[in-house]
C-alpha cells in the first residue's frame, strides 16, 4: 500500500516528505514520458522561489502527514478518523491506479467534494489551519483542505509535483480568499475546486485572481499580466 512509501524516513522532516512522495509517484507512474508542468495560472505572470520557509502551515501539514499512522483503528461508527475512512480512501486510490489522468482528476475531485465545508475558526479554533487528509476526513474542512487532500491523493497515484500546485487566490465574485488545486495536463491546466463539481479548464475561469501557488519544492508569486 502507498502509505508504506509515505512513512519512510520519518526522522528526516520535510526532506523525507519530499523523498517519500517522489518515491510514491515513481512507484505508480507509467513508463517515462514528458509531463506538462503548471505555469501561467489564469493568465498571470509568476515569480518562483525555492524557499518554503515562510509557509509553515504547508510545511507543517507535510510533516504531520508523514508522521501519521498509515492504518486507522476503530469501527465505522466512530466520529474520529476510522477504519472506514481509511478503507474508502485506499479503495479510491486502488481503483484509480493505472487509469488516465482525466478520469483520476474527475473522481478525486468528486470524492473530496462530498465532504462538508467547515471554516477553521469553528473547526480548529484558529483563523487558518491546513489539515492533512486524515484530519480532513475526521473533521471535514475548508477550501485549502479539499485542495490538499486532492493533491496528496493524486501524488499517491503517481502525478508528479511539477504537475500540481495549491493555488491561493481571491474570488472576485464573492470578494473572499479561496484555494484550489491546479493540475497540468496535456490539454492545459485544470482546476479542482470544492465550489465546482466538475474539473474546469483554467482558461475559462475569469473571476479568480491568483496570489501565490505552492507545491513540495517551491512557491510562486503571481502578478497580473502586462
Amino acid at each position: 500500500m502507498v502509505n508504506a512509501t509515505f512513512h519512510r524516513g520519518v526522522r528526516h522532516g520535510r526532506r523525507a516528505v519530499l523523498l517519500a512522495l517522489a518515491a510514491a509517484a515513481l512507484a505508480w507512474a507509467p513508463a517515462a514520458e514528458a509531463r506538462p508542468s503548471v505555469g501561467g495560472i489564469f493568465g498571470y505572470t509568476e515569480v518562483r522561489s525555492d524557499d518554503l520557509g515562510p509557509f509553515v502551515k504547508w510545511t507543517g501539514m507535510l510533516d504531520r502527514f508523514l508522521l501519521e499512522d498509515g492504518e486507522a483503528g476503530g469501527d465505522c461508527t466512530s466520529t474520529s478518523y476510522n477504519a472506514c475512512h481509511h478503507q474508502e480512501w485506499q479503495a479510491l486510490i486502488a481503483d484509480l491506479r493505472g487509469q488516465d489522468l482525466e478520469a483520476q482528476l474527475e473522481r478525486v475531485n468528486r470524492f473530496m467534494n462530498q465532504r462538508r465545508y467547515i471554516v477553521d475558526p469553528i473547526n480548529w479554533g484558529v483563523r487558518d489551519y491546513w489539515a492533512t487528509p486524515r484530519q480532513f476526513f475526521r473533521k471535514q474542512g475548508d477550501c485549502e483542505d479539499y485542495a490538499i487532500a486532492k493533491y496528496l491523493t493524486l501524488r499517491a497515484l503517481g502525478v508528479s509535483d511539477a504537475q500540481m500546485r495549491i493555488v491561493v487566490l481571491q474570488d472576485l465574485n464573492l470578494g473572499i480568499p479561496h484555494a484550489v488545486l491546479a493540475v497540468a495536463t496535456a490539454d492545459g491546466t485544470m482546476i479542482l475546486d470544492n465550489q465546482i463539481s466538475q474539473v474546469v479548464d483554467a482558461r475559462v475561469i475569469r473571476h479568480y485572481q491568483p496570489i501565490y501557488s505552492i507545491n513540495e519544492r517551491a512557491w510562486w508569486l503571481h502578478r497580473p499580466p502586462g
